[in-house]
């Protein structure tokens, strides 16, 4: 499913486009996980602001006159958004929303429709709020440092990376980046959250960082139906060192990848380098 990396990818490939952009229609297919919460017509002439990502959210502020809010994306398991700044091709089966512009027509892809596009009059404003307000930090925010891992940690007793992937104490880390992330970390993904030290709450931080900076920069992940706002394919998976790899050797130290099922999500890492 897309994480942080490729909504940050799309994020990033919308922005500038999108910025000043007018809206000039919205067409609404079939449901998405929640409604969008607005009449469509209301949307119409609204100028669209500075996209922003939190989580796995990205934020469209929209303001006409003294009308202003937003609209709050999420690209579900499945999802993806392609602006079409000339004319588009025909609506698919899996096209369930789209923002016609004076940019172009931005289109939500969704084959399993856990995607959303919903209206909020602000970020800090129901339902934007509650749905962003159990998120951990970012990543890359400098105020998030070891120590405020090591001590989220210390309070929690279920293994890293199922701590990883609930994304309550930092975001981001979605399973091909929290079994790579582990990896190059040297832990072993079943270790106990309490049982991490803080040296190396360090090095899993650090490693999380670099994980996620190399899959920006690839492009993020498509291991089945994420594309790009170009419609291009991601490519961190294929640099991968243990997601995917099972019973191939470790590139370290050749030992064979080991794959477990951890809260019905396969989890991988090499048993010689990842330590509990």
């Amino acid at each position: 499913m897309p994480e942080l990396p490729e909504v940050e990818v799309t994020r990033i490939g919308l922005a500038d486009r999108l910025r000043g952009a007018r809206v000039r229609a919205v067409h609404v297919g079939a449901s998405l996980r929640w409604p969008l919460g607005v009449a469509v017509r209301s949307l119409h002439d609204m100028e669209i602001g500075d996209l922003v990502r939190r989580g796995k959210y990205i934020w469209m502020p929209l303001a006409a006159g003294r009308r202003s809010g937003g609209l709050l994306w999420h690209l579900g398991m499945s999802g993806s958004l392609r602006l079409h700044e000339h004319a588009p091709p025909p609506r698919g089966r899996h096209d369930h929303f789209e923002l016609v512009s004076s940019a172009g027509t931005l289109r939500l892809t969704d084959p399993r429709r856990f995607g959303a596009v919903l209206w909020s009059d602000a970020l800090d404003a129901d339902p934007a709020r509650k749905l962003l307000a159990g998120l951990g930090a970012e990543p890359f925010d400098p105020r998030f440092t070891a120590r405020a891992l090591h001590a989220g940690c210390k309070q929690r007793r279920a293994s890293i990376k199922a701590v990883l992937l609930a994304g309550d104490i930092v975001v981001g880390a979605g399973n091909i980046y929290a079994c790579e992330a582990l990896y190059r970390a040297g832990i072993d993904p079943r270790t106990r959250c309490q049982r991490l030290s803080l040296a190396r709450c360090e090095r899993l931080l650090d490693a999380l960082r670099e994980v996620l900076s190399r899959a920006l920069a690839q492009g993020g992940s498509t291991l089945r139906d994420f594309r790009d706002v170009h419609g291009g394919a991601g490519g961190f998976q294929a640099s991968a060192c243990v997601y995917g790899r099972e019973g191939q050797p470790c590139v370290h130290c050749g030992t064979p990848v080991r794959r477990v099922l951890q809260a019905q999500r396969s989890t991988f890492f090499c048993p010689r380098c990842q330590t509990r």
